[in-house]
Order: C-alpha cells, then sequence, then structure tokens
C-alpha cells in the first residue's frame, strides 16, 4: 500500500527533522565518555591532584592559622585557597568538558538550534505528561535503567570481590598503603563501571539510530508530494537554474581556447567565432558573453593568444541574433569573413588555406 512508511527518508526530510532539533542521539553516550575521561584523568594525574590538596592542606595549618585575623588576611587567604583549588580541578573540569564535546559533536555534527528554545506549553499539559509517562518509550527508559544499575552494580561487585583478600586484611596496614589501595581500587571501579557504561551507551546509540531511522521514514505517497513541491518551489528552482548556469558558463569557458577570433564591442560585448573550413559550412560562434563575462572570454582569449578584432556594430548583431552553437547568418557571413581572413593572414594561415 502507498501509505504504508517504507521508504527510507529523503535528504530534505532529514534537513527538516535537523533544523527542528529532532536528530539521533543518546544521552548515555555522553554520560559514559564523561564518566570515563574522568577517571582516567585521575588515574594518569591523581597523584599531582593528592599531592596538591596536601599542599594546600600544610600550607592551612603551617602558615594561614598563624596569621592575625583581619579583613586583609582572610581576602588574601580566600584568593589564594580560591587559586589553588582551581589550578587542581581545571584539569579534570577541561576533560570532562571535552568529553561532552566530543559526544554530542561525534553523534550529531556541529548544530545549533534555536528551535529547541522557544516555549511548548504541550510539555506542560498533565494529560500529555501522564501519556508519556505509560508510554512504550517510558517502559524502554525504565528497563535500560534498571540494567544500567545491574550491570554497573554487577562490574563493581566482581572488582571488589577480586580484591577481597587485600580487603581482609586492610585493617593490618599503615593508614598510607591503606590509603593508597583505597584509591587504587576506586580508580579500577570507576574505570570498569564507565567502560561498561559505555557498552551499554554504544547499544543504546544504536537503538536511537534505528528509531530515529523508522520514525523519519516515508511512504512513496509523500515522497512523490514532496517531489512535486520541490520542483515548484521558486527557491529550488532558482538554485537549479544557477547551478544549470554555471555548468554553461564552465563550458563556454572551456571552448574558447579553440576560437580563431574574438569579436568585441570592445567593453560590452565579446563573441567567440571558430571556423574549420575543412568540416564547416559557415562560422560557429562557440561562446559569446556580456559585461563581465565578456571581459572573461578576452581573458581566456589574451592566455591562449587569441586575437581580438574590435567591431561594435558586428559585435552586436552576433551578441542578439546567433545563439551558442549556431551557424553564421548570411547576413553577417561577409563581415565576419573578412575578419577570419584578416586574422588568418596575420597568423600565416591565409596562405595554408590557399595551398
Amino acid at each position: 500500500m502507498s501509505g504504508e512508511k517504507t521508504e527510507k527518508a529523503t535528504p530534505h526530510k532529514r534537513k527538516e527533522a535537523r533544523d527542528k532539533g529532532q536528530v539521533a542521539k543518546s544521552n548515555e553516550v555522553s554520560t559514559a565518555l564523561t564518566l570515563l575521561f574522568s577517571f582516567f584523568c585521575l588515574m594518569i594525574g591523581g597523584k599531582s591532584f593528592v599531592e596538591g590538596c596536601f599542599n594546600i592542606y600544610r600550607k592551612c595549618f603551617q602558615e594561614y592559622l598563624l596569621w592575625d585575623v583581619s579583613v586583609s588576611n582572610t581576602q588574601v587567604i580566600y584568593e589564594q585557597l580560591l587559586l589553588e583549588s582551581a589550578k587542581l580541578i581545571a584539569p579534570i573540569f577541561a576533560v570532562t568538558i571535552a568529553a561532552g564535546l566530543i559526544s554530542n559533536i561525534g553523534q550529531v555534527g556541529f548544530m545549533f538550534n534555536t528551535e529547541l528554545l522557544k516555549m511548548d506549553f504541550g510539555k506542560i499539559n498533565p494529560i500529555q505528561g501522564a501519556k508519556n509517562i505509560f508510554s512504550f518509550r517510558a517502559v524502554a527508559e525504565l528497563i535500560k535503567s534498571v540494567l544500567k544499575i545491574l550491570i554497573t552494580s554487577l562490574v563493581a561487585f566482581l572488582v571488589i570481590w577480586n580484591k577481597k583478600t587485600v580487603l581482609f586484611t586492610l585493617g593490618q596496614k599503615n593508614i598510607w598503603d591503606a590509603a593508597g589501595f583505597i584509591g587504587s581500587l576506586i580508580l579500577q571501579i570507576g574505570i570498569s563501571v564507565s567502560a561498561s557504561l559505555v557498552v551499554i551507551a554504544a547499544a543504546d546509540y544504536a537503538y536511537q539510530r534505528f528509531e530515529y531511522e523508522k520514525k523519519l521514514r516515508m511512504s512513496k505517497q509523500e515522497i512523490k508530494e514532496e517531489f512535486k513541491k520541490m520542483d515548484g518551489d521558486p527557491f529550488i528552482k532558482g538554485k537549479r537554474k544557477a547551478k544549470q548556469r554555471e555548468i554553461a558558463m564552465k563550458r563556454m569557458m572551456q571552448d574558447v581556447p579553440k576560437a580563431d577570433v574574438i569579436i568585441t564591442n570592445p567593453t560590452h560585448f565579446a563573441v567567440a567565432v571558430r571556423y574549420d573550413f575543412n568540416t564547416m559550412d559557415a562560422p560557429v560562434v562557440i561562446a559569446k558573453g556580456q559585461d563581465h563575462v565578456a571581459l572573461k572570454i578576452k581573458e581566456v582569449a589574451k592566455q591562449h593568444k587569441i586575437m581580438t578584432v574590435e567591431n561594435k556594430p558586428l559585435a552586436r548583431a552576433l551578441f542578439a541574433s546567433v545563439e551558442i552553437g549556431d551557424s553564421i547568418p548570411e547576413e553577417l557571413f561577409n563581415a565576419v569573413g573578412e575578419i577570419l581572413a584578416y586574422v588568418y593572414y596575420q597568423n600565416g594561415r591565409y596562405k595554408g588555406m590557399m595551398k
């Protein structure tokens, strides 16, 4: 049936959906990558982070507590603590932002959409909200959340269970060894859980992509109507005509080097004429242009050392009455012939023709 949506969405439909902010995106990807990158950052720079925290701690007890309590001293302490803290968390903050950007740009590319900022009163409709709560999508999200909790809990349990022997003897260690082990265990749990979330996010993105493509599907009738609409759109027509003119202009300029002579106005018109006495019954106009195009024709002719002859009336007449690819009409044949004879004489081709 023509009403069944079995066809893939057209580029125009995809663009409309994207303009409305409808894209295939999984929020799980951003969460998983942010968590994973953050724990990797702690694993690489964790030692420096801990040393920085201890330096702030020492400074507080060895220096700041000895200062007199005053407004100026309090301000200095506040500024120094703020600066030192900012230095510590800046790398993690930067990694978190980078992870968020990578995850979002990787899924949907660069996109800024003001449509999503508009107020939609339908979203605060209690009836619609109740429908959303008991919808299939809400059930799918609930199942996904439960699976996430079960999988991440199982991963964390397995990591802890693998270290159970050391955990049971932790009371026999000194505080530094115990703290080092706890820190290492937290990093292992964090990275393992993050890695499992990345796998879940990949599966969720594949599902969101499938749902997005399914939602965008069109019926054959919709595709036909869209093509009709686009064909009648003045903007689309204008773009198509502009492209056709561009292609025609490029093709015409490629033919200019084949010309025997360029007949000019000299400033407003330029007509390129070619004549092969062995294969042609009459000279042919292979390119013509006005104003800017005429200037381009003359530039190409100059580059290929094609002679330019000024003849205002003839240039105007050829431009007005002869289309590209057409032969010169009888009433203009003599005038064009005289110019060709002059050009051939100047180029030394006239003698070759006489032979």
